[in-house]
């Protein structure tokens, strides 16, 4: 179930406005990760160019519209199309979030938390034992950014976490930034988080930028937005993480507000930096 692993190297999400900026030499770069979301019509540019790409480079496949943590049913017809795509790419990983998106039929276009209970645990292990099972292959799960806790949680998100690779087999996506943002938001220590998170299981790391903010009383809300560089405090969360796991396939996220290509790929390479000096001190 498990197909070949990322490099362990820095990659980037691939944005059409930078194809043809990529496509004239070969870049520093590990990886390229597309939303699956953005590949599930049939033919065209966009599938022209993930083509060309796939030759060169290894790819990661993201999802946002799975609805993971909902109470209701995967749809069928999504976990379908996802399949489609990756049977034919044949992409190096695949990774959704731990959220929710959809009530009934309507897509609510956001990535929403969840109580961590027994009964939600139980929803998602099954729906993520749907999804490999679907896919032949293992899926990597992402922690979320949440902005509030649930008062009925009986779990921390770290135990859910491990509880949840541990009943399915799945692996792990660290999102470094996520954990700040929450962080911050719920006032407590990111790097007391990071200690208990379950690092063994860990495939890939995300790093994106994230805007600052006040919540009604003044105090500091953290939106994760991708649409800026990687903050200097996450760096520094992330040159910890990879001093514990070694070097990981890093995705450098920037989704909103995308700069120019030379912009994203200084990014990855102040990314790729970290890696090299893991390997080197291994």
């Amino acid at each position: 179930m498990q197909p070949p692993q990322l490099p362990a190297r820095a990659g980037v999400g691939f944005k059409p406005e930078h194809f043809a900026s990529i496509d004239m030499s070969r870049q520093p770069v590990g990886f390229f990760e597309i939303h699956a979301e953005n590949y599930m019509g049939d033919g065209g540019v966009p599938h022209a160019q993930l083509s060309r790409l796939r030759g060169d480079y290894a790819l990661s496949l993201h999802g946002v519209g799975l609805s993971i943590g909902s109470m209701q049913p995967l749809d069928r017809d999504h976990l379908q199309r996802l399949k489609t795509l990756c049977d034919h790419y044949q992409p190096e990983s695949f990774s959704e979030h731990l959220a929710w998106s959809t009530h009934d039929t309507t897509f609510l276009n956001d990535l929403l938390p969840l109580p961590y209970t027994e009964e939600t645990l139980a929803q998602v292990c099954r729906h993520i034992d749907e999804v490999q099972t679907t896919l032949a292959r293992q899926m990597l799960l992402e922690n979320p950014a949440t902005y509030l806790f649930f008062t009925e949680s009986t779990y921390e998100e770290t135990d859910f976490l491990r509880q949840v690779v541990a009943r399915t087999g799945c692996g792990l996506l660290l999102d470094v930034n996520n954990v700040f943002v929450a962080s911050t938001n719920h006032n407590t220590d990111p790097r007391s988080y990071l200690a208990r998170f379950p690092v063994r299981h860990v495939r890939e790391i995300h790093l994106g930028g994230h805007s600052v903010t006040e919540d009604d009383l003044g105090a500091p809300l953290l939106i994760d937005s991708h649409d800026n560089p990687v903050r200097d405090p996450v760096w520094a969360l992330y040159a910890e993480v990879i001093e514990r796991t070694g070097p990981v396939a890093t995705l450098i996220e920037w989704d909103n507000d995308v700069p120019d290509w030379p912009v994203l790929r200084a990014e990855a390479e102040a990314a790729d930096a970290i890696l090299r000096r893991s390997a080197l001190a291994a």
